[in-house]
């Protein structure tokens, strides 16, 4: 039926403020209002069988108060989750937890290799332009923030000479054991030192700077950015692989939220909910090779971009 509101006035002579109301009725509740406004009417002036469409403004109204009552849910069970963590923010809070960053190492070389299992092809296919940007005549420098135990080092070409940064000192004695068995490669030194700041690394003094799984750990996205045009020489590329939040109209959003308090303490500083997307667009690179895509892995980490960015 093309349009309900003038055909009902046509047979009940309904006031202007009458129609309103129908018409809110069947916007709040479509199924109900539609029985309602058929048994009401006499009979033959309408039929339950006609199809009523519901105006933009309905539809806008029922989207409205489903995302109103996941987001509800949503702040509830996050609540819920941050109470039963209240012993992990104790013990950050005195410095307990920094324990957990000596047992980190370990747990995540395990993480990394099952991950490299699920990435290979994404990675191979990632890091397989490296080349291109080697300065003519010489070899190609490489940092990467975070390396972790060096899980990225079997994927970098031949004769590349790489610094090694990261925060937590005790990733050290795994990253020795990576880098003797990736001696396809010449390692500079390893700098223990976070994202957002590279002070002892000299500016525009490498080619390519590599970050993976890290930007969802860093205190400020921004900041690590500019330090990674500080140090990246002009014509130099940044490459990133990154987990993300997910689409807010599915599941994964919700889960990702509403674990996001456990995760934290679990992935040490790691955040799923990033829109970390963003921050790479806004951050001045001259040209941003940027995919979306879904990763094999749980839901919670399944969103990821991947790509580079020139400076």
């Amino acid at each position: 039926m093309k349009n309900w509101k003038i055909k009902v006035n046509s047979v009940l002579q309904l006031t202007p403020g009458h129609v309103c109301f129908l018409s809110k009725v069947l916007c709040d509740a479509p199924a109900e209002g539609a029985g309602l406004l058929c048994r009401s009417l006499p009979s033959g002036a309408l039929s339950c069988s006609d199809k009523l469409h519901l105006t933009p403004r309905c539809r806008r109204s029922r989207a409205t108060r489903s995302s109103a009552n996941m987001t509800l849910a949503m702040t509830l069970w996050k609540a819920v989750v941050n109470v039963l963590c209240l012993p992990l923010h104790l013990m950050h809070a005195v410095g307990l937890y920094n324990i957990y960053k000596r047992i980190f190492p370990m747990c995540q070389s395990s993480f990394s290799i099952a991950y490299n299992t699920k990435m290979h092809e994404q990675k191979k296919e990632l890091f397989g332009s490296l080349t291109q940007f080697t300065k003519p005549g010489g070899r190609l420098t490489l940092l990467e923030i975070g390396c972790g135990s060096g899980t990225n080092f079997q994927y970098y070409p031949p004769g590349c000479k790489v610094i090694c940064t990261d925060p937590n000192p005790h990733f050290e004695k795994y990253l020795s054991k990576t880098m003797a068995d990736n001696d396809h490669l010449s390692y500079e030194r390893f700098v223990v030192a976070t994202g957002e700041d590279l002070g002892s690394v000299g500016h525009e003094s490498v080619d390519v700077v590599v970050c993976t799984l890290v930007l969802c750990s860093v205190n400020d996205i921004p900041q690590t950015l500019r330090e990674v045009h500080r140090i990246l020489r002009p014509g130099g590329a940044f490459y990133f692989m990154e987990h993300v939040v997910a689409d807010p109209s599915t599941w994964s959003y919700f889960f990702q939220h509403v674990l996001q308090p456990l995760w934290y303490y679990f992935g040490d500083g790691c955040e799923v909910i990033r829109e970390t997307w963003k921050h790479l667009e806004a951050a001045g690179f001259s040209d941003l090779k940027l995919r979306h895509i879904q990763a094999p892995l749980v839901f919670m980490l399944k969103p990821h971009i991947v790509g580079y960015g020139v400076k």
